[in-house]
């Protein structure tokens, strides 16, 4: 079973941290659903920007069930220590370290992905994160600055040298961002070149695609970021075939009905009457895009503005599909 630090997961797999995504209500239900762990949203390390409301929410771990990992982001390693040292005296067990990142306004201020053409500065800021907390620190990378500057293993070595407990690497290059095609016989050399734990990531989004990409990177764990938006249950498919060999059977309406439900009334109370109900659409968007009248539905769904009339739409929807397949 797979580890970082003195931590072992229930399983080796890993929801990503996403911007917007990956909120309280949403790493509780992944974690509910089959999530060996999950990382928060990412945070400034700015710490100007530590009281916003933003910050605060993404700041959120009452009551969290599983290990509790946040990401942090920045380029100054001081700074990077104080955020790290400030996110474990909010309730951080894990602190990972984003150097992924592929968005414009991240990698502007050399942030994120950014930071790999510099692997002076890589080692200093992992260092200075490593030496601040007590708590053990992750990395996320990407496989470099572009095709022809590919220097995962480099940055790699950086970190197992640094004290980092555990690597994520997205199959893509910074200069990808999400287009095309994950590659992960970059991953399968970074594998070969540390001893640390090694987390593949990058458009796994069915169980075959998770058992192919263990057995050709050696990977210890997987990281599911963009297939679990809308499908949290995706992590018990994939354990559960990676246990067995075969398929569990999909959740029915009256389940996705439950699991949607706890997931938007999760967001009115942690975001209140007014957002609550806007981050919702997006969710509601998520689980039903692959519904023939999905599209239809949402133009309507995305009309309402309070979290009653949400709930009471919904049921209507899942009340009709039920009648439907009874019919």
């Amino acid at each position: 079973m797979m580890h970082i630090g003195n931590f072992q997961l229930d399983n080796p797999l890993i929801l990503a941290p996403m911007a917007g995504v990956t909120d309280q209500p949403f790493r509780q239900l992944c974690k509910q659903l089959g999530a060996g762990m999950t990382v928060s949203e990412m945070i400034t390390a700015d710490p100007r920007l530590w009281n916003s409301k933003k910050s605060r929410l993404r700041r959120v771990h009452q009551g969290e069930v599983g290990i509790r990992s946040v990401q942090i982001a920045g380029t100054e390693p001081e700074i990077m220590a104080l955020a790290a040292q400030h996110n474990v005296e909010h309730g951080a067990q894990v602190i990972d370290i984003n150097m992924g990142c592929p968005a414009k306004k991240v990698c502007k201020k050399a942030a994120g992905s950014a930071l790999l053409q510099d692997p002076k500065l890589v080692a200093s800021i992992l260092e200075a994160v490593v030496n601040s907390v007590e708590v053990p620190v992750t990395l996320k990378i990407r496989t470099g600055q572009d095709h022809e500057r590919r220097n995962g293993i480099e940055i790699a070595q950086i970190a197992e040298e640094s004290g980092v407990k555990a690597l994520a690497i997205h199959g893509r290059t910074r200069a990808d961002k999400f287009m095309g095609e994950a590659e992960f016989e970059t991953i399968a050399k970074i594998k070969q070149s540390v001893s640390i734990p090694i987390i593949a990531n990058g458009d796994i989004d069915t169980p075959e695609k998770a058992k192919k990409v263990l057995d050709y990177t050696r990977a210890d764990g997987l990281m599911i970021g963009r297939a679990a938006q809308g499908k949290p249950w995706i992590f018990r498919e994939i354990w559960h075939y990676l246990q067995t060999g075969e398929y569990l059977a999909a959740p029915d309406w009256q389940e996705i009905q439950q699991i949607l439900l706890q997931h938007i009334q999760g967001l009115y109370q942690l975001y209140g009457e007014v957002m609550g109900p806007r981050i919702a659409r997006k969710h509601v968007s998520w689980y039903l895009q692959e519904q023939a009248d999905g599209k239809e539905f949402r133009r309507t769904f995305n009309k309402i503005e309070d979290g009653t009339t949400q709930i009471k739409t919904l049921n209507h929807y899942f009340e009709q599909k039920q009648q439907a397949r009874a019919a």
